[in-house]
């Protein structure tokens, strides 16, 4: 007999684990949250082994957004996005051959945290970002090249955090500001 996916007692994976994280973090960039409490919430989320621990980790926070994620994709070809797009919180972009481009310069930003998980096997991922928004690059994993980015000379702030993560098989990955 199987519990229901709701019971308190079902195991977690670490997908879920990372998911609860990622939803801490943002309600400590929201202000949502004190750094001590992030930290103290982070520790018992990512050692969660049941929906109730991880669930206790979370109480309080607001309900996720179900429309919130979406993912683009495509086996050969090209992937492109730009204008005035509305870009979710977290954005999946899957390429198994061909070019990848998205431009978030005029695009309809609402979050103030958006995650792009690139899986991208052969082929070049380009990525503008707003002149404003702060680039964070650590969970890019690249295969043969490395990843491009040069920050601005003078940041501006009260942009967007654009985190990007995933994994750059064959390609080059160039993340660059918008001019003004």
């Amino acid at each position: 007999m199987t519990s229901p996916p709701d019971d308190a007692s079902t195991l977690v994976g670490d997908e879920e684990r990372d998911s609860g994280a990622r939803r801490l973090r943002d309600a400590y960039a929201e202000g949502r949250l004190t750094r001590e409490d992030m930290d103290a919430r982070l520790d018992r989320a990512l050692s969660a082994t049941t929906r109730g621990e991880l669930d206790a980790a979370l109480a309080s926070l607001p309900a996720e957004n179900p429309g919130a994620e979406a993912t683009i994709g495509a086996a050969a070809g090209r992937i492109r996005r730009s204008g005035a797009w509305r870009v979710p919180r977290t954005l999946r972009v899957e390429s198994a051959y061909g070019r990848v481009r998205l431009d978030l310069s005029r695009a309809v930003i609402e979050h103030p945290v958006v995650d792009i998980v690139l899986h991208v096997g052969t082929g070049r991922a380009s990525i503008t970002v707003p002149h404003d928004a702060v680039v964070d690059l650590d969970g890019v994993r690249n295969g043969m090249k490395d990843s491009v980015y040069k920050p601005p000379r003078r940041p501006t702030s009260g942009g967007p955090t654009i985190r990007i993560s995933g994994v750059m098989g064959f390609g080059r990955l160039t993340v660059r500001h918008a001019r003004r």
